[in-house]
C-alpha cells in the first residue's frame, strides 16, 4: 500500500510553528486549490461546510466530518445519515477516534460506493444551472401577481 499522503490547509489562524513537527509526508498550506486535491483524494476530512461536504461529494470522496460550529454540526449529521463519511464530535476527537474514523471510512465499501453515487446525483441535478432559473421564475411570477415594494416605512 503506497504511503498516503496528506495536505493540510491550515488558514490564516494558525502559524506553522504552532503545529509542531509535521510528518514527512505531510504538506501544510495556508490555502488549497480544494477541487483540484479532492480529484486525486481518498479520503477528506472537514469541518463540515456545505461547500467543502459538496465539493467532496461532487468529487466522490467519503468524509470525516469533525463540525466546529454554525451549520456544521447539521451536514455532519447528514453526511454520517447518507452513508458517505463518519461525524465526530470536536469534543470528543482523539489521535485514536480520528485514526479509527479514517480507517473506518477508507476500508468500509459502502462508505467507497456512496460517495460516487451522490456524485452522479449531483451532477443529474444540474444545481448551478436549476437555481437560477428558478429564483428568476420566482421574481418574474411575484411581479405579474403583484408589485415590488422597495420602500421602507
Amino acid at each position: 500500500m503506497p504511503e498516503i499522503q496528506v495536505v493540510l490547509a491550515k488558514g490564516s489562524n494558525i502559524e506553522l510553528a504552532d503545529l509542531g513537527v509535521i510528518p514527512s509526508n505531510v504538506i501544510v498550506v495556508d490555502k488549497a486549490p480544494q477541487m483540484e486535491l479532492l480529484k486525486h483524494s481518498a479520503l477528506c476530512i472537514t469541518h463540515a461546510g456545505l461547500n467543502t461536504a459538496l465539493e467532496a461529494l461532487i468529487q466522490g470522496v467519503p468524509m470525516v466530518a469533525i463540525p466546529i460550529s454554525y451549520d456544521q454540526p447539521g451536514v455532519a449529521t447528514r453526511i454520517a445519515y447518507h452513508g458517505v463519511g463518519e461525524f465526530l464530535e470536536v469534543d470528543n476527537i482523539s489521535i485514536d477516534s480520528l485514526h479509527e474514523s479514517i480507517q473506518k471510512v477508507l476500508r468500509t465499501p459502502s462508505y467507497l460506493e456512496k460517495a460516487p453515487y451522490f456524485s452522479e446525483v449531483i451532477a443529474k441535478r444540474r444545481g448551478l444551472d436549476v437555481a437560477p432559473e428558478a429564483i428568476e421564475r420566482a421574481f418574474e411570477q411575484a411581479i405579474a401577481n403583484r408589485p415590488l415594494e422597495l420602500s421602507r416605512t
